[in-house]
C-alpha cells in the first residue's frame, strides 16, 4: 500500500514542480489585498496553466532602482509599475525587450513605445477633505500662500513624487525652485511611497496629500463618502501613464508575451478602475464606474516626453532638494 501510494503521488508532485512561474515586479499597493493584484492573478492563472507571482517592491521609482542593481540576473520576467518619467532610463539599461503588442488603447495621447505597454493612466492632484478645507487653492502659488499642511512622496523612490517634481517644473519653468521654496513650510513630511502618504492624510496628520484626481472615486464608491475631492489647478495637471515591460533575460518569453496581451483585455482592464483607482488604458466593455463621472477633469494636461523627462529630472530634483534643505 505504501509503495502504491508513492507511485500515484509522485507524478502529481512532478507536475506541480514543472508548472511554469511568471515573476512580475510591481509596486506594493498593486499587490495589496485591495489592489488589482489578487484579481489579476486569479484571472490569468485560470487560463495560463502557470503560477503568477507578484513581488512588491516599494513604489515605481524603487522598482527601477532594484532592477538596475540586479541587472540581467534579475529573477523578474516583467516589471509593471514604471511610468513615462522613468521609461527612458529603463530603456537605456538595455534590460528590456520589445513587447510586440499593438492593441487599440484609450489614452489621451498617442502611444508608440516598442518596449513599454500602458495599462492605466491618471492625473496627479492634491486630495483634501471638503469638511476641513474651506478655501481650496487654485494653483501651486495659492497652495504655498495658504496655511494648509500637505504630505508628498520622495521623487527618488516614488513615481507620484517624481511626477510632482515634473508638474511644478513644466508649469513654472525657471521659477520652479522658487515655488518649492514657498511650499517648503507647507510640507509636513516626505514619505517613500504613496501608501504611507495617503495613510497619514487619512489619519488627519495633513490637510491634503499628493495623489490623483481619481482617488476620491475610491471613497465615493467603496465607502459611500463624498467628502474627499481633488484640488483643480488652473495651470493644469501632470499626467501619469503606467506601463509594463518584459525583461530580455526572462526564461519565460512566451508567458511574458501572453501576460502582456492579457493586460489590455477586458479581464484585466475592468479590474483597474475600482482597485487601482485609475483610468484603464482601454475602456472596459461595461464602461467606467458611475462615480468616475464626478471627478475633476483638468482643463490642461501636462506631460513631458519620456526623453525630456529624463533629461530635466536631475535639475528639478536639485531645485527640490535645495528648497527643502533650507
Amino acid at each position: 500500500m505504501i509503495a502504491g501510494l508513492l507511485a500515484t503521488t509522485t507524478p502529481f508532485s512532478a507536475v506541480a514542480q514543472d508548472k511554469p512561474v511568471l515573476t512580475i515586479y510591481t509596486y506594493d499597493s498593486f499587490v495589496s489585498e485591495w489592489g488589482p493584484g489578487p484579481a489579476v492573478k486569479a484571472a490569468f492563472e485560470a487560463d495560463c496553466g502557470c503560477d503568477l507571482q507578484f513581488v512588491g517592491s516599494g513604489d515605481g521609482a524603487a522598482l527601477l532602482a532594484r532592477l538596475l542593481i540586479e541587472g540581467a540576473d534579475s529573477p523578474a520576467d516583467i516589471v509593471l509599475g514604471l511610468d513615462t518619467n522613468l521609461t527612458a532610463e529603463a530603456a537605456a539599461s538595455g534590460l528590456f525587450a520589445p513587447h510586440g503588442q499593438a492593441p487599440a488603447l484609450d489614452l489621451p495621447v498617442g502611444w508608440s513605445d516598442p518596449l513599454f505597454l500602458p495599462y492605466d493612466w491618471g492625473y496627479f492632484a492634491f486630495v483634501y477633505d471638503k469638511t476641513k478645507v474651506d478655501t481650496v487653492p487654485s494653483d501651486f502659488e495659492a497652495l504655498a500662500a495658504s496655511d494648509l499642511k500637505i504630505v508628498i512622496q520622495d521623487p527618488r523612490s516614488s513615481t507620484p513624487g517624481l511626477g510632482l517634481l515634473l508638474w511644478v517644473k513644466q508649469a513654472y519653468g525657471e521659477k520652479a525652485g522658487g515655488i518649492w521654496s514657498e511650499l517648503a513650510d507647507n510640507i509636513v513630511t516626505v514619505t517613500p511611497g504613496w501608501s504611507e502618504a495617503y495613510g497619514l492624510f487619512l489619519n488627519g496628520e495633513a490637510d491634503a496629500v499628493l495623489s490623483y484626481t481619481t482617488s476620491p472615486a475610491y471613497h465615493l464608491i467603496a465607502e459611500g463618502d463624498d467628502t474627499k475631492a481633488a484640488m483643480p489647478f488652473d495651470e493644469g495637471h501632470y499626467m501619469q501613464i503606467e506601463v509594463a515591460g518584459k525583461l530580455a533575460a526572462s526564461d519565460q518569453p512566451d508567458l511574458t508575451d501572453r501576460f502582456l496581451a492579457f493586460m489590455t483585455t477586458d479581464a484585466f482592464q475592468s479590474v483597474i478602475p475600482e482597485t487601482n483607482w485609475m483610468y484603464p488604458a482601454k475602456t472596459p466593455e461595461a464602461g467606467l464606474p458611475e462615480g468616475f463621472g464626478t471627478l475633476v477633469v483638468p482643463g490642461k494636461s501636462l506631460l513631458y516626453p519620456a526623453d525630456e523627462a529624463r533629461s530635466i529630472r536631475d535639475e528639478a530634483l536639485a531645485e527640490w532638494q535645495a528648497a527643502l534643505s533650507r
